[in-house]
């Protein structure tokens, strides 16, 4: 993220939504992004996504609710925080471009498939929020590609490739890996594909897309471009990383993605659990405090265009450049200037409006996140307990 003076906005170069305040021209080169923002999906498309969630988030809580005395609450909330401070790592891609990984693999492996569609959904739920990456609207598109199908997509194929081997085997190693590349790639396919159908199923009478602008044949290979290569990388050394770090520190947090395997005990900790995510929670803090790293690249994701960018021939050169040197078209799509602006974050860009160091504002909109999502976890925890306990009392003599 960069403060430009002269345009009076914060710039930041990863792979997610920006929240415009002012005409900019913004770094050279653009980057895929699956954090789709406000005004790029129609209503009804955003509705669809919504519904679609509806189950997935109502099976997780039940599911959570039933295990409020395990680790699995404790995990949570620092799963949820790891797949919000990686996301701030952008990566350099070829081009000049940006990326990040998100954690599919790591949140389905350390939680299973149900607990992590929790865990990510909350991150992305504090990230739209509070600083303006990924859309309002498309909050339910966002979490039904990277909190529901990558992670559900990561989840078996770990499972296949892992098979019955021990806890401590390098397959699983292998396997995570694997799980992380194909995850995140299919994620951004599938935003890519909900870009791509905007244009051809909503725009005016004389054909002009209201939505996002580009169909199918540019949004694909744009999105895939940088996952293919790096970001799908970046997500494959991280999701074997944490399986090998965790082979060696505490396998036991490996079982909820390994039934049948008996090599170590089942995750069962009285209530108090938080003592063994100690480790963990340190590696996120650490992680906040190198989180500036993610300000060397440069870059602005494709399909991140503000309305003013449309406007900015400078700029419209450079997302003609990103599309197959398809022009964007010559009007701001109406939709999008109707949709762009139906919530402003209070820190959007992770830049706090009092910081004027941007390291600084990055390290503390890191911290800011994680308190965040612990705070809603601890309050979900406080009131799925005292359903739970409500419930129980009732069916008690």
């Amino acid at each position: 993220m960069a403060y430009d003076k002269s345009s009076n906005r914060h710039i930041h170069p990863g792979a997610a939504w920006t929240v415009v305040w002012a005409p900019v021209v913004p770094p050279e080169g653009e980057s895929p992004t699956m954090h789709i923002p406000d005004g790029y999906l129609s209503p009804s498309t955003c509705d669809v996504a919504y519904a679609a969630m509806v189950p997935f988030w109502t099976v997780a809580l039940r599911r959570v609710r039933d295990l409020l005395h395990t680790r699995l609450v404790p995990l949570l909330a620092v799963v949820s925080a790891f797949s919000f401070v990686v996301m701030m790592f952008n990566l350099p891609l070829p081009g000049g471009t940006t990326g990040h990984a998100v954690g599919l693999a790591v949140a389905p492996i350390l939680l299973g498939p149900w607990a992590s569609i929790l865990a990510i959904s909350i991150a992305l739920f504090i990230q739209a929020v509070f600083f303006g990456y990924g859309g309002i609207t498309t909050f339910g598109a966002n979490c039904l590609n990277m909190a529901v199908v990558g992670p559900l997509a990561a989840y078996w194929l770990y499972r296949l490739i892992a098979g019955s081997a021990p806890l401590s085997a390098p397959r699983r190693v292998f396997a995570a890996t694997v799980a992380g590349y194909v995850a995140i790639n299919i994620a951004a396919l599938l935003a890519a594909v909900e870009f791509g159908i905007q244009p051809m199923l909503f725009h005016d009478a004389t054909g002009a897309p209201l939505y996002a602008p580009y169909p199918l044949g540019i949004a694909v290979p744009a999105m895939l471009a940088g996952h293919l290569t790096i970001a799908g990388l970046a997500e494959a050394v991280i999701s074997g990383g944490v399986v090998a770090y965790l082979q060696k520190s505490d396998s036991a947090l490996l079982k909820p993605s390994a039934p049948g395997v008996s090599d170590v005990e089942e995750l069962a900790a009285p209530a108090g659990g938080w003592r063994p995510t100690r480790a963990l929670w340190a590696g996120v803090a650490l992680l906040m405090i190198a989180s500036p790293l993610g300000l060397l690249a440069a870059g602005i994701a494709w399909g991140e265009w503000g309305v003013d960018d449309f406007q900015n021939p400078a700029v419209r050169v450079e997302i003609a450049q990103a599309s197959g040197n398809v022009a964007a078209p010559a009007v701001v799509p109406q939709g999008m200037v109707r949709l762009a602006t139906v919530w402003t974050a209070p820190i959007p860009d992770y830049a706090p409006a009092f910081m004027h160091q941007e390291a600084f504002g990055y390290i503390m909109s890191a911290m800011v996140g994680a308190g965040l999502i612990l705070l809603a976890f601890l309050g979900l925890t406080g009131l799925l307990g005292r359903g739970g306990r409500t419930r129980r009392s009732a069916r008690s003599p």
